[in-house]
């Protein structure tokens, strides 16, 4: 089978690459991303090896481009990404790297400080203007009942402080002036209207400008360090009004020049960003792809010459002409005339597993791996998810309305897929929905198949083929009564509705007792179905692995119990389905004296007889009383044949082998115990993959084996019975997104259409918009979650528990694409 079914055969590989081809084989590799390389060097300190520097070298060039980033972020300035992807430079190129990078650090870094600088003073001169205007006002009020008057001969012994301060901090400052000077200075103070550009973090603030009068130098020195204390800068105030207005204006003149020479140095760090935004991207993906091959080459080991680089590499075997192509052309590229070596490697570990997947089925691979990943070379369930997947979800979540929502919400998603997926945002939720746009979309087309055979839209129903029931009463007996009934025999003409429900359930008051039969059984028949399927997967798992005791002490006796019971019990549903009716002549098989079918089944089990009452049998067919006893015992017998087979097997195989001389074991194909398997490419032994004699389970005690075949045992035969129970979900959950969806009409929706006139035309717009909000809110996110989350249980446990053990582990190739992605993530995060 295909990767797709199964998951690819990997190899393990020793390469051979000389030092000075080396980098450029590796990136080659990376561009291709076929390759997971191991780890020859695992007791070796991170910083021991070989090209730390260059590692570090790639760290220091990582933060100056981070650096860069900021700064072009802080400005808006858009970054220019034409979503191609650079070839890794060459070792040399490096250099250069470092230069325009320190360069470029270095000239943005003093265009900050020089624009810092001109802030600060630029702050520092708005301070003293606004103080010089305040003061003036001050000295110009003249109130002599509180301000001093400095042609007296006392107010000439005063002195003063002007400065400005923190809005906020302005009360908690007047009261520690009040308290320290004890009530010895004067304090005027007034707001600042605009506000002030602190220069050390760009951040907006508000300030007030002070004035303190006080007399003697204790109290001067005791009034600034108040000051100093609340950080309040203060600033030289001359008393005479003439030297004030002269400063004035020479504060005005210097404003305007630092204003000048400010915008001309916004203009140049404007300049070099724009600059460096051009490139900025690329010079990321170079440095990330750099870090990334140095990294790897930190994997190798040297040899003895330290001139040959080594190193070990899973690689799937149908790619390995590709990889020797691709070291090819490294080699080429870096002019050495050395050849790499690739040889494959005989190994008893087990290889990862790799499926190759598209952009179609890459997310339902994703909801198998979210489970477990496949152990190597095991049947891989996402081929059969694609279609069970929407479909189970569509049995919970028909409605033709609602489906065709989603669908819609999902067309949208994969034909506007490539601008999408260039906008790169960071929100989890949609990153979500737009991963998995191609389940939605399905799982909306199913559920309109499934809305379309319960002919259930937006809880209405389509007469599209007309119904198939009649009334044949007269015209006043219909008027006079609210509900009629009608009779099968007689109303009904025989013909099914061509597809799906007859449009005549939709009126009816037996509905819901109709419909909960009719989906319980469907959900008991798709969920036998789907758990049958899933033990028939696992008979391919078996056949490939050379597992004959487990097909024969494992999927016989499950196939025979699942059988005998479950698949029993649909089959009497169909010949319900078929015998019992009301155009049928005899009297057993009228519709009255149809059996249960839970019943039957809980009286097959239990061996109880049961009596015939009346013309109505309690069997549908001739001795249905004697094959059941017959199936309940051939299903009861499967217990001990799980049991106790496979363990009993396995010991009779050891002791055969203890009494055997010592030789290596062959298996059918003649290959011996720990030889290469010929079905698994990377060197596991056959024993190991079911073959040998002990049947993958070697170096275990009997005790465990029998301890686990009982966990098995026990887990299998009761999960039969709580698995094919689980599926009912399927029926709940349909029930209930039936009815929230008819209680949402007829609460809401009815009450707008029933109205008239005007007024009516206005309810129905706002009464429409509040149920199309609840439709999508409810019915379809929060009821196609629920769905949704209980058809991934069935996959999870009822489904893959036949058949999957997902004990493998992903294989993660050296690829730029991958790390490029992860980093791109990480830095927007």
């Amino acid at each position: 089978m295909g990767s797709l079914f199964r998951s690819e055969e990997m190899t393990l590989c020793q390469l051979f690459l000389q030092s000075e081809a080396a980098y450029a084989c590796v990136s080659e590799l990376g561009e291709l991303g076929l390759v997971q390389f191991r780890d020859l060097n695992p007791d070796v300190n991170a910083f021991q090896r070989k090209f730390v520097n260059e590692v570090r070298r790639c760290d220091e060039m990582e933060r100056k481009l981070r650096y860069l980033e900021k700064e072009i972020k802080k400005d808006g300035i858009p970054m220019l990404d034409t979503g191609e992807s650079p070839e890794a430079p060459q070792p040399r190129e490096m250099i250069d790297l470092e230069a325009t990078f320190e360069k470029l650090e270095n000239e943005l870094r003093e265009v900050n400080q020089n624009a810092e600088a001109l802030k600060r003073n630029f702050l520092e001169l708005t301070e003293l203007k606004h103080i010089l205007r305040k003061t003036q006002v001050f000295f110009d009020e003249k109130r002599y009942e509180r301000f001093p008057d400095f042609n007296s001969n006392y107010s000439r012994q005063l002195s003063f402080v002007a400065g400005v301060i923190l809005r906020e901090r302005l009360p908690a400052f007047e009261r520690m002036l009040w308290r320290a000077c004890r009530g010895n200075v004067f304090l005027r103070q007034a707001v600042i209207d605009s506000a002030l550009e602190d220069p050390s973090n760009g951040d907006k603030v508000y300030k007030s400008v002070f004035i303190i009068f006080f007399q003697g130098d204790q109290l001067k020195t005791r009034v600034k360090k108040i000051c100093e204390g609340f950080r309040a800068t203060l600033y030289p105030c001359p008393e005479a009004p003439t030297d004030r207005r002269e400063m004035a204006m020479g504060v005005m003149t210097r404003i305007e020049d630092l204003n000048t020479v400010l915008g001309q140095t916004q203009d140049h760090r404007h300049r070099v960003l724009v600059a460096a935004a051009k490139n900025l991207k690329n010079w990321f993906v170079k440095v990330r792809k750099i870090k990334a091959i140095y990294h790897t080459l930190n994997l190798f080991n040297l040899d003895v010459t330290q001139k040959c680089l080594i190193a070990e590499c899973w690689v799937p075997l149908l790619d390995i002409e590709t990889i020797q192509i691709a070291l090819r052309r490294g080699t080429e590229r870096s002019g050495s005339s050395v050849p790499p070596i690739l040889n494959r490697m005989e190994t008893f570990e087990d290889p990862p597993t790799y499926n190759r997947t598209n952009k179609f089925t890459n997310a339902f691979q994703a909801l198998i791996n979210a489970y477990g990943v496949a152990s190597y070379r095991e049947m891989n369930p996402a081929p059969y998810t694609i279609i069970t997947f929407p479909f189970l979800f569509a049995v919970m979540f028909g409605d033709l309305g609602h489906g065709a929502i989603m669908a819609l919400f999902g067309l949208w998603m994969v034909l506007k897929e490539k601008p999408l997926a260039a906008k790169k945002t960071d929100n989890e939720i949609w990153n979500i929905f737009f991963g998995g746009r191609y389940i939605i979309f399905l799982m909306g087309v199913f559920s309109m198949y499934t809305g379309f055979v319960y002919n259930d839209i937006f809880s209405k129903s389509l007469n599209v083929f007309g119904s198939t029931w009649s009334i044949n009463y007269n015209t006043s007996t219909v008027m006079t009564n609210k509900a009629l009934q009608l009779d099968p025999a007689s109303d009904y003409d025989g013909t099914p509705y061509p597809i799906g429900l007859d449009p005549v359930w939709q009126v009816s008051d037996n509905k819901i007792i109709f419909l909960n039969a009719y989906k319980m059984k469907i959900s008991i028949i798709f969920g036998v179905v789907h758990m049958l399927f899933g033990v028939f997967v696992g008979l391919f798992n078996h056949r490939y692995f050379k597992n004959k005791l487990a097909i024969y002490c494992e999927f016989i006796p499950q196939v025979i119990f699942l059988v005998f019971l479950f698949s029993y019990m649909t089959i009497l549903m169909f010949i319900k389905w078929v015998k019992y009716s009301a155009t049928n002549e005899e009297p057993r098989f009228q519709p009255g004296c149809a059996p249960s079918i839970l019943i039957t089944f809980i009286n097959m089990v239990l061996f109880k007889s049961v009596e015939q009452t009346g013309e109505c049998s309690p069997f549908m067919f001739a001795g249905q009383q004697g094959l059941q006893k017959f199936l309940v015992i051939i299903a009861l017998i499967c217990v001990p044949w799980m049991l106790l087979a496979k363990p009993i097997m396995i010991m009779r195989s050891r002791k055969e082998a203890a009494h055997q001389p010592i030789a290596p074991y062959s298996n059918e194909n003649g290959d011996a115990e720990g030889a290469l398997n010929p079905n698994n490419a990377a060197g596991a032994p056959a024993a190991q993959q079911g073959g040998g004699a002990g049947h993958g389970h070697d170096n275990e005690e009997m005790s465990e084996i029998f301890i686990h075949q009982g966990i098995h045992t026990i887990e299998y035969v009761l999960g039969s019975v709580s698995h094919t129970a689980s599926y009912l979900r399927l029926w709940a959950l349909s029930l209930a997104h039936a009815q929230l969806a008819e209680v949402l009409w007829n609460m809401v929706l009815k009450n707008g259409l029933s109205q008239g006139g005007w007024i009516g035309g206005i309810a129905l717009w706002a009464i429409f918009g509040f149920w199309a909000v609840l439709t999508v809110g409810i019915l379809v996110l929060m009821e196609g979650l629920s769905a949704f989350l209980h058809t991934l249980r069935l996959h999870w446990v009822e489904f893959q528990s036949k058949f999957y053990s997902g004990l493998g582990y992903a294989f993660q190739p050296f690829s730029f694409e991958l790390m490029l992605e992860t980093s791109s993530s990480s830095t927007e995060e």
